[in-house]
């Protein structure tokens, strides 16, 4: 008899509820970032954004939307001697874009190391409400979020860049590491992407490691060939694409005459 006493005993109180239980609800962890990127580039891809921080920064698939009003484009000439991405405003007859790319947090000191890393751009803070999230992941609900848009010296975010020429080609190997982190998210977020970037050009440099066999260094080479090819300013501007050798010539002689 003793022994079932203590057995209904004991669940009634595995059962019971406590009344002096606290309501956790609402409640949010400590020391939660209040600071955000949106990265349209080359900070999409997890390896290149980690890098620069040593450690791993968890993002989230987000858009843009054209009221925040710029272009992705390549228009930003860095001193290393390329052009890269960057957002710039709508010239003449132009409209600006939505921009698909990624959401996220920046803590501590960590913002000034992604600053030394986009030399060449300006901080610019994006309205939430011009944000939406692609994914089944959502918006943080508070913070300030930022993106890095190219300015010239004494300039406007976004306004007089330059395009790029001979001396500041696209880069093959830097459109690797922007395509093959859109294709992280997926196909179409990939197409998206490269589908929203204007001013491709002839000037192309292919500065692959191991170039005329790129897959050994490069498994996703082919694939990235391939997505490229489906976006037709891309595609229209592929046939330029030039070895290092053979683009040093040709630009060399086109200057020449």
């Amino acid at each position: 008899m003793a022994r079932k006493w203590l057995i209904a005993l004991g669940a009634a109180f595995l059962f019971a509820v406590p009344v002096w239980a606290k309501d956790w609800q609402g409640v949010m962890l400590p020391d939660q970032p209040t600071q955000f990127i949106f990265g349209y580039g080359s900070l999409i891809n997890s390896a290149s954004r980690n890098a620069t921080v040593g450690k791993i920064i968890p993002a989230i698939p987000v858009r843009v939307s054209a009221a925040f009003g710029y272009i992705r484009a390549w228009a930003n000439r860095s001193s290393s001697g390329f052009t890269g991405l960057g957002l710039r405003k709508p010239g003449a007859n132009e409209k600006a874009s939505t921009i698909n790319g990624v959401l996220y947090p920046v803590e501590g000191g960590d913002m000034a190391k992604y600053d030394a890393r986009e030399q060449g751009y300006t901080r610019v803070e994006a309205p939430g409400d011009e944000i939406e999230p692609i994914s089944w992941q959502q918006l943080p609900a508070t913070g300030r979020i930022c993106v890095y848009i190219p300015v010239k010296a004494d300039g406007e975010p976004g306004v007089g860049l330059p395009a790029a020429s001979a001396e500041f080609p696209l880069l093959q190997s830097y459109i690797d590491v922007v395509v093959e982190g859109a294709m992280d998210y997926g196909a179409p977020f990939a197409h998206e992407l490269l589908e929203t970037i204007s001013d491709w050009s002839e000037y192309w440099l292919n500065d692959r490691e191991l170039a005329r066999r790129p897959w050994v260094y490069n498994p996703a080479s082919s694939r990235v060939g391939e997505v490229l090819m489906e976006t037709s300013e891309a595609a229209a501007k592929l046939k330029f694409r030039l070895f290092p050798e053979t683009y040093a010539i040709h630009w060399a002689e086109e200057k020449a005459h």
